[in-house]
């Protein structure tokens, strides 16, 4: 993996102010495999990868290419970081939840 990618991975992460353990937590792994991720001493899988830029709201292509955020998505990280841990929480139980209302919507039609 490249350290570059190990770097976009750290500063999305850094960006939204959310901790390796939060992360962790979420990804159901270790804190020491985000860790391990980006300092590059592990290789990341393409489901991880994936994994991130859910989790981080950017697109694969800005964290492997290396794109340009948009305004919106830089609007939304500022916003994020200034919130509690709890909220945070919060924020992303909403996402997941609003994601699985409409797999099952899709899944409906």
């Amino acid at each position: 993996m490249s350290n570059k990618l190990n770097e976009r991975l750290k500063q999305a992460r850094k960006n939204l102010g959310l901790s390796q353990e939060y992360v962790a937590d979420v990804m159901k792994v270790h804190r020491t495999t985000i860790t391990a991720i980006e300092t590059g001493s592990r290789k990341i899988t393409a489901d991880e990868l994936k994994q991130f830029a859910e989790l981080y709201g950017v697109t694969l292509d800005e964290l492997v290419y290396d794109q340009d955020n948009t305004k919106e998505t830089k609007m939304f990280a500022r916003a994020f970081s200034s919130l509690s841990d709890i909220d945070k929480e919060e924020i992303m139980n909403l996402i997941e939840f609003k994601k699985k209302i409409k797999e099952r919507l899709i899944a409906n039609v």
